[in-house]
Formats: structure tokens, C-alpha cells, sequence
């Protein structure tokens, strides 16, 4: 599995790696963002939403659970599990979800969702730092989202790692 490590000194460092991991996105793409409250999870949706040309005010979906967004590029599920207990996900209208190909969905604290959703997704872990620094880890589940993070790291001048 491949990895993709980015370090963040500050917000703009956030918002630049979603604005360039939107790029390299398609319909039907599955991202899981897990970290601390605080982290920058919501901070990466809310760039993801823009590129994908998202005019309406993304907000945190926790008391919702889920909102669609509508885009000009795509549309996107915005899901937040930070509620959810392992095996509540099933009978929530999730299962519509994941049968639009062509939206993108995000998923912030996916913890009790791991085994709900295919195996094939990106995983992005955010770990605070010291001050407003944050280390982001990218990891690939399968080869379609190896590519991805082959073709991210070229727009970021990174490499990525086994």
C-alpha cells in the first residue's frame, strides 16, 4: 500500500494539498479524513467542495450525519460518523450513496464505517503538530487510488512511499 506524506505549516498548507488533491479526483471517489477535532478534516472538504464547483456553505455534518452538495465538476456526500457506533450503519440511506457513481463522497470520522465501505478508498490521516502544524498522511487502499497518489505527489513535488 502506498503512502503519501505531507507536512503542513499552516492552514494555507492544508487548503493548497486538498486544492490539489480535488484535481486529481474522480466521479465516484472514495475519501475517509480521520484526525482530532481541530484537525483540518472539515478545512479539506470545504476545498474539495470549491473545486468541484460547490456554490452552497459547507458546514460540519455531524448533527446531520450526511448532506449532499451539489457541483458544477461533480456532486459530493459529505458524511460525518463521529455519532455512529460500528454496525448502526446499515438502514440509513448510506446504501443510495454508494450506489452514485457519480458523486464523490467524503467521509470524516469513518472509524465505525471501515467495514460498511469497499476496501477501495483513500484513507487521509490528519495529525496535529506543534502550533498549526499538521503531518498528513495519504494512504492508497487500492491501485486506481495508488494513481492518484502517484499523480498528486508529481503536483506537489513529493514522493511517495511503500
Amino acid at each position: 500500500m502506498k503512502k503519501l506524506i505531507y507536512n503542513s505549516s499552516n492552514l494555507k498548507d492544508t487548503q493548497t494539498l486538498a486544492k490539489k488533491l480535488a484535481a486529481c479526483l474522480h466521479k465516484g471517489d472514495i475519501i475517509f479524513f480521520s484526525g482530532p477535532i481541530g484537525a483540518g478534516k472539515t478545512i479539506m472538504v470545504k476545498e474539495i467542495a470549491k473545486f468541484l464547483g460547490v456554490k452552497e456553505k459547507i458546514t460540519s455534518a455531524s448533527f446531520s450525519l450526511m448532506k449532499k452538495y451539489f457541483g458544477t465538476k461533480a456532486d459530493l456526500y459529505h458524511i460525518d460518523l463521529f455519532r455512529l457506533e460500528e454496525g448502526e450503519m446499515f438502514n440509513l440511506g448510506f446504501e443510495e450513496m454508494l450506489e452514485d457513481e457519480a458523486s464523490l463522497i467524503l467521509a470524516e470520522w469513518p472509524g465505525a464505517a471501515k467495514d460498511f465501505f469497499p476496501k477501495n478508498r483513500l484513507e487521509i490521516e490528519i495529525v496535529l503538530q506543534k502550533g498549526d502544524k499538521r503531518k498528513i498522511i495519504l494512504q492508497a487502499s487500492t491501485l486506481s487510488y495508488q494513481k492518484l497518489l502517484d499523480n498528486l505527489a508529481k503536483k506537489l513535488n513529493k514522493k511517495v512511499s511503500l
